[in-house]
């Protein structure tokens, strides 16, 4: 039994050494009743916001141990169009066009308290229609997630994307 709970104690301390290690990242979202575009339901709205704070997050945890990401966004503009319906849930039409995906944001990386590299960066994809989605069609972020996602490995973490081709 003191056996076991030894291991549990080092274990314990092993995920907690861990954690603290790992990369830690806040997503603010700055006035965001002021997006260009987001669904019209709060609810609606709060789910996409949840899903672009999940997926800043899960990038983030790529950086280094003890490097912390933090990403303020300004703006966002989804691709396509909203539509309000009768039905109760709103209408997304997406179309090649001038509807592409966009979000400005300001990010700093951190270092052991210290700003190592911060700047603005406005996100677009132009192209969104044209590329290979890494995302599935049921994804409703799929096209900004791939724009995040291209951003992320070209400014934030280019040995990374080296490494994963």
């Amino acid at each position: 039994m003191k056996d076991v709970m030894r291991k549990l104690a080092v274990s314990g301390l092993l995920a907690l050494a861990a954690g603290a290690a790992s990369a830690e990242v806040s997503v603010n979202f700055i006035e965001p009743g002021r997006f260009t575009d987001l669904p019209f339901t709060e609810w609606d709205r709060k789910e996409v916001l949840k899903e672009l704070t999940e997926h800043f997050t899960k990038l983030g945890a790529r950086l280094p141990p003890g490097q912390n990401l933090r990403i303020d966004v300004k703006d966002v503009d989804l691709a396509g169009r909203m539509y309000p319906s009768r039905r109760g849930q709103d209408l997304r039409v997406i179309r090649d066009g001038a509807e592409w995906p966009r979000i400005d944001l300001h990010y700093a990386i951190e270092s052991n308290g210290q700003v190592v590299r911060s700047g603005d960066a406005q996100l677009r994809d132009m192209a969104f229609m044209q590329h290979i989605g890494r995302y599935s069609d049921g994804d409703s972020l799929r096209y900004e997630k791939q724009m995040i996602d291209e951003w992320f490995y070209s400014t934030i973490a280019p040995r990374e994307r080296a490494a994963r081709r």
